[in-house]
């Protein structure tokens, strides 16, 4: 759709990447709701699952007079954009660059109300760039002088949720399943219609608010692996690999997917605990009860990072 077509006539709500994961949730709920919708995407052309109930128009990082124009008469933006780890020219550093972008396209815009997903325990001085990344956008945020709400959820889970479905995925075709380190690190699933729900209840709201988005079940990453095993009736030995290994195996499994399955962050930010919160939980639906429900659904295709966002 070009710019200026089909432009809302009343406020209207903006979720930025409303055909990823989280974003197409979060969209859902605001379209049931009767909320008129734009997008801002990276993908454009892709097809739109809400039809013309939901505005798409191209990222112009590059153009801040016309991102800010996009954002006009916006009530709300819910910001999802974020990438899981660089690839090609796209880097932790740009993607802070177009985060910090968005923010003051956002002041510019006259915007009401900026719902940011962020993620647990971030950090200015952490180690792994994708949490150092989150912290210094929110920094940005919180002094952009905008009303804002920041949620930080764990890890997601639900349907084309891209971690807790590869292992899934591992578990059904390997005969081994390999666990980094000794595994006892906990990670706490959070179901992503529910994070979906605690962004738009947070957009609502007047004050300025930071909450951690958690689910109920908090496991060591071994238990959580061992459970899907279980559900998915696999019968995958589990062993245990040095984490140092991580390009090893990695360089196994990548060019069977084509994609990049783990990076060396990802397993030593998970050794870490930095996907548990120090909250109480704030989301209710429980991740063994949900795979129990969809164990027809959890890992019968692998969902490929480079696909959905690169290619």
């Amino acid at each position: 759709m070009e710019r200026g077509e089909g432009m809302p006539d009343k406020e209207f709500q903006v979720v930025t990447g409303a055909f990823g994961f989280l974003g197409k949730y979060i969209a859902r709920i605001l379209v049931e709701r009767g909320k008129k919708v734009k997008t801002l995407t990276g993908h454009p052309t892709r097809p739109n699952p809400f039809g013309n109930r939901v505005e798409a128009v191209r990222f112009s990082f590059d153009e801040p007079a016309i991102l800010a124009e996009d954002l006009e008469g916006a009530e709300a933006v819910f910001n999802t954009y974020w990438i899981r780890f660089g690839y090609g020219q796209l880097t932790f550093e740009l993607a802070v660059e177009n985060s910090q972008k968005l923010i003051r396209a956002a002041v510019e815009a006259g915007v009401k109300r900026f719902v940011h997903i962020s993620i647990t325990n971030p950090a200015e001085d952490s180690p792994f760039p994708y949490f150092r990344g989150k912290a210094a956008v929110e920094r940005t945020l919180k002094e952009s002088g905008l009303s804002y709400a920041i949620v930080r959820p764990t890890v997601l889970f639900g349907k084309e949720d891209i971690l807790f479905n590869n292992i899934a995925w591992l578990l059904r075709r390997f005969p081994v399943f390999g666990v980094f380190g000794s595994g006892d690190y906990r990670i706490q699933p959070v179901y992503v219609g529910d994070v979906a729900e605690l962004a738009v209840e947070a957009s609502g709201r007047k004050d300025n608010v930071v909450c951690d988005a958690a689910g109920p079940e908090v496991y060591t990453f071994e238990e959580l692996v061992r459970l899907m095993r279980r559900i998915v009736k696999s019968r995958a030995r589990i062993v245990h690999i040095k984490p140092g290994l991580v390009h090893l195996a990695a360089g196994i499994i990548n060019p069977l997917v084509r994609d990049v399955i783990i990076t060396r962050d990802e397993v030593y930010g998970l050794m870490a605990e930095l996907l548990v919160s120090g909250s109480p939980p704030l989301c209710p639906t429980r991740f063994s009860e949900w795979l129990k429900k969809h164990v027809s659904e959890e890992g019968a295709r692998y969902a490929s990072e480079l696909k959905r966002h690169y290619r």
